[in-house]
């Protein structure tokens, strides 16, 4: 691990100044993921600046029915707070499904937002990898690639975004506000992450320096009929082949409104506005599901490894709906 200065940030302002001004800086949250790459050596700030103490700690709520989560809000804090797991069930069991309780206690709510890929070539250095080293290569394309992309991906890199929170923030149509060099801002939640195309590097639609204050969940009264699940190779805790969050809003046996994000398939959440169109106003049964998840991944190309996940979030999505649309009384 290269030597690094620690400064801590006594204002957004201050932080943001901190780090715009130094090319090889970067913010300090929980760590849980920064840490573990800088003893890798893929992450080598010369500078960490530490945000935890800014007054960004709180849940708040909004006139709509909403909340204001701020970016330092720790995961375990959010997951277990009353007014998310009733009317936001969603976010809560992303939470529940994304670390161990020990990871969760640190996490920040931003620092999970902004963590980066689990992808083995990534994370090691001996290997050609774009997203580390624009230009070198991208060695998931004809390697170990059956946990990465089948949606959008790119020549460049076949990489997916490990946040469970951020698949459950995409379906519920999440704002982020940031302040970035330049001033305040809000970033919808599925335009803060990008997709590879010719600059993997370029992860997120933040500017240098840009920090993240606060994620805004704007009220959504079925939300409370919301969920998520995830599939992976163990039942402990494990990053995932491929994931869904969903709500249902029901009008008697037709689907009057639907939300769906899919996760652990590109290299950012992935809404499934397709899906979402192809069901409205239809009604609420396993075929109807099936097709529409059908109609959202026939874009999907699979790599020489990774087929299996269409039928996995194809069928993901069928029983997550299908689990959803049961009357109250059965699905408890």
């Amino acid at each position: 691990m290269r030597a690094f200065r620690y400064e801590r940030g006594l204002d957004t302002g201050q932080a943001v100044a901190l780090v715009s001004g130094e090319p090889e800086a970067a913010y300090l949250g929980g760590g849980t993921n920064l840490v573990d790459l800088m003893k890798l050596g893929v992450a080598r700030p010369r500078l960490l600046v530490d945000v935890t103490r800014l007054p960004l700690g709180s849940v708040d709520p909004l006139p709509d029915g909403g909340l204001r989560i701020g970016a330092t809000v720790r995961n375990s804090d959010l997951a277990a707070h009353p007014t998310v797991r009733r009317d936001f069930p969603v976010l809560s069991r992303a939470l529940l499904a994304g670390a161990t309780g020990q990871l969760r206690n640190m996490a920040t709510i931003g620092g999970n937002l902004l963590q980066r890929t689990r992808c083995v070539y990534f994370q090691d250095v001996s290997r050609p990898c774009n997203k580390r080293e624009p230009g070198a290569g991208c060695s998931a394309i004809d390697g170990q690639n059956r946990d990465l992309a089948i949606l959008g991906w790119s020549p460049q890199c076949v990489a997916t975004h490990p946040s469970d929170l951020a698949v459950a923030l995409a379906a519920l149509d999440a704002m982020v506000e940031v302040r970035e060099p330049a001033g305040p801002r809000e970033i919808p939640l599925t335009e803060l992450h990008r997709l590879p195309e010719d600059r993997p590097d370029q992860e997120t639609t933040l500017a240098r320096g840009g920090l993240i204050t606060a994620v805004r969940v704007p009220g959504l009264p079925f939300a409370r009929r919301s969920t998520y699940r995830k599939a992976r190779d163990r039942a402990s805790y494990a990053f995932g082949l491929g994931s869904v969050a969903v709500a249902l809003d029901l009008d008697g046996p037709l689907v009057r409104d639907v939300r769906i994000a899919y996760g652990a398939v590109a290299h950012r959440p992935w809404r499934a506005r397709l899906a979402e169109e192809a069901l409205r106003g239809r009604p609420a049964t396993p075929e109807n599901f099936r097709l529409a998840a059908e109609e959202e991944l026939a874009a999907a190309r699979p790599m020489s490894h990774n087929a299996f996940k269409i039928p996995l979030i194809r069928n993901l999505t069928v029983r997550t709906l299908t689990e959803l649309a049961e009357p109250p009384e059965v699905n408890r």
